[in-house]
């Protein structure tokens, strides 16, 4: 999918399809290629998929938090010239698409969240190991899956990678503590953007209770299990995250 990578000032970004605007959020682990599900279902169904690299590891230390990250969104919406859209993140990405929810709510007119980061402390650290041998990396992939067979070795030596980068490695762990301070227990009540909300039931890294929580706190939301599912919903169940997804902006009208 990179090859259709369109790079404009600071964004670099993937568009597919033409229609309503859907914006794709990326967490920390993996990229882009997270989302060949979404980006091939949606487009048919009269939606434009918008994928940008966000810039983890281009700020300063000092600026490698999540509210800069919100604001980059807010910043990339109104580069393509879009008065509302929809989000939708996963793990870190779904953090940005809260707070970007929470900061700028006439933007976003819905909000997509699976697996996200927000609520609970331990999902950004735990799930990122900090140093360790490959071996010890891949079993710490393999944990973000249900089936561990999804963990392929692009993935892991993608996370090797980035963890045997000092640089890549201090912004991680930059992003990781900002979003343990950006709890949003006390912001969800008074966000009133309708927010679908999808999880599976077997996540690890941000487990089932978190999405209850996520369901609880949030006004105007409706949460969705993906069962033998882990962290990330979107690429061990593409067909039934795509579904339900579906449905949901059928019902809603978006």
């Amino acid at each position: 999918m990179s090859e259709n990578l369109k790079k404009e000032g600071k964004f670099s970004y993937l568009e597919i399809g033409e229609g309503t605007p859907i914006i794709i959020l990326h967490g920390l682990m993996g990229g882009l290629s997270n989302f060949d599900g979404v980006a091939d279902f949606f487009p048919p169904k009269g939606y434009k998929i918008l994928i940008p690299e966000l810039p983890i590891y281009k700020m300063t230390l000092l600026r490698t938090n999540v509210k800069n990250f919100a604001k980059y969104v807010a910043q990339f919406i109104d580069h393509l010239g879009y008065e509302e859209v929809i989000l939708l993140g996963n793990s870190l990405g779904g953090h940005i698409g809260l707070l970007c929810t929470k900061m700028y709510p006439e933007k976003v007119k819905a909000l997509v969240i699976t697996g996200s980061s927000g609520l609970y402390e331990s999902a950004m650290g735990e799930s990122y190991p900090k140093r360790g041998d490959y071996e010890y990396i891949r079993q710490k992939a393999e944990n973000v899956f249900y089936d561990p067979a999804v963990a392929t070795k692009e993935i892991v030596d993608d996370v090797y990678e980035t963890v045997n980068d000092r640089n890549k490695l201090i912004r991680t762990l930059a992003i990781a503590k900002s979003a343990i301070r950006h709890n949003m227990a006390k912001d969800l009540p008074k966000m009133h953007t309708p927010t679908c909300i999808i999880w599976g039931k077997n996540d690890n890294v941000t487990p089932p209770e978190v999405a209850i929580e996520f369901d609880e706190l949030l006004p105007d939301s409706e949460l969705y299990w993906i069962d033998k599912c882990g962290h990330a919903a979107m690429m061990e169940h593409p067909a039934e995250f795509n579904q339900l997804l579906y449905a949901w902006l059928e019902k809603r009208g978006f």
